[in-house]
């Protein structure tokens, strides 16, 4: 299986962390992304978005870290991290619509603009962040994880942004239950970070 992917993308980095928590090894194909090495020839074939991650596994492509993370799950990590039962893969889709679309245009985006330089509204992306963090504080408040009652792709798809929020000026300090959450997820067999969401740098106290 390849992964064309960027260390500082959270997108491919919550595929290399599901991969390493269901041991399945990945060939890890480094993307010069600022020489837009993704809008080339060859990945443009693989991806008409335009986009990484990009995977294969054998004539399978898929390009969405989201679709990749249930493929991966579904194919090689058992029910362990997804569930068979129809509600509870029902609850783990609202939470990668969440991660495509709350986390995207709040923390990705703060981190985007604040760390790349990309344009946009920073502080519209901070009350985005606000609120949807809030959200997924309450919830976190009577839950453990995210969806099923245990670590499953919806806690690998929410994680990565959150951790390296900071990057984008987006304060997680008060959130209690998230940053609880975060260390339960730190802890698992197979965890591994991302570069600036080490257990010691991914909460933002200033």
């Amino acid at each position: 299986m390849k992964l064309y992917d960027l260390d500082l993308s959270g997108n491919c980095y919550k595929v290399r962390l599901l991969a390493s928590f269901i041991h399945t090894p990945l060939n890890i194909i480094p993307v010069d992304f600022m020489q837009g090495e993704h809008k080339g020839e060859k990945l443009m074939q693989l991806n008409p978005w335009g986009e990484i991650p990009i995977f294969e596994d054998e004539d399978v492509v898929l390009r969405d870290a989201q679709a990749i993370l249930v493929y991966l799950a579904n194919k090689y990590g058992g029910e362990a991290w997804w569930p068979s039962e129809a509600y509870l893969q029902a609850e783990v889709m609202q939470w990668l619509s969440v991660a495509s679309n709350e986390i995207q245009h709040g923390p990705n985006m703060a981190r985007l603009i604040k760390k790349f330089g990309l344009p946009g509204d920073h502080a519209q992306c901070i009350a985005n962040s606000n609120k949807i963090l809030t959200l997924i504080d309450n919830h976190l408040s009577k839950n453990y994880w995210l969806a099923a009652n245990r670590p499953t792709i919806a806690d690998c798809a929410i994680y990565p942004y959150i951790s390296v929020a900071y990057e984008g000026d987006v304060e997680i300090v008060q959130y209690t239950n998230i940053n609880a959450w975060m260390l339960r997820l730190e802890q698992l067999p197979g965890y591994i970070s991302m570069p600036g969401n080490s257990p010691t740098d991914n909460v933002c106290d200033s």
